[in-house]
């Protein structure tokens, strides 16, 4: 069975709806898919890993970086993990045959706003020569969510495209 792993950097629990929404159309695609936070993402990947989907909040425009989680756990009264998708990414190799996309969670879309998903591509395009074949974003009302309507159907359906797209391979 064709396996995907989701890891998601989540701070008020939109880009988690967002993971488990696109787990969800994984599934529904045949594929075997789970969601985890970055706090327990492992920091070698299992070299049979088929998929890849790396999610995370935007925040001033790209990745979250130190300063910015602090805030948000401030916020959000959590104690979520003090690295980010950025610095995971740094320290784990993702095996050869795995393909990687990514999303985020963006307050409106546009180049204003900027997209952690796009800072992720591009970190792994500069750390490990990877290309992201697929990225998107996902709105969000306000900076602590709720979802703008449509998005968890929209993360969903995505989720399918990806399954298709891997089981083509």
């Amino acid at each position: 069975m064709t396996t995907a792993l989701i890891v998601v950097e989540s701070y008020f629990g939109n880009t988690r709806l967002i993971a488990e929404a696109v787990a969800g159309g994984l599934s529904e695609g045949g594929l075997d898919a789970q969601v985890i936070g970055l706090d327990q993402a492992p920091s070698a990947l299992p070299a049979d890993l088929d998929l890849l989907v790396l999610g995370a909040p935007t925040h001033n425009r790209g990745l979250p970086t130190a300063a910015t989680r602090a805030k948000a756990r401030e916020q959000a009264g959590t104690s979520e993990s003090s690295r980010g998708i950025g610095e995971w990414l740094e320290t784990t190799a993702i095996p050869d045959p795995t393909v990687v996309a990514a999303f985020d969670t963006v307050v409106s879309r546009g180049w204003l706003s900027g997209s952690a998903a796009k800072a992720i591509t591009k970190a792994l395009r500069r750390r490990q020569g990877r290309e992201t074949p697929s990225v998107r974003s996902f709105v969000v009302t306000a900076n602590k969510g709720p979802l703008a309507g449509g998005e968890e159907a929209g993360a969903r359906a995505w989720g399918r495209e990806l399954a298709a797209a891997a089981n083509s391979r």
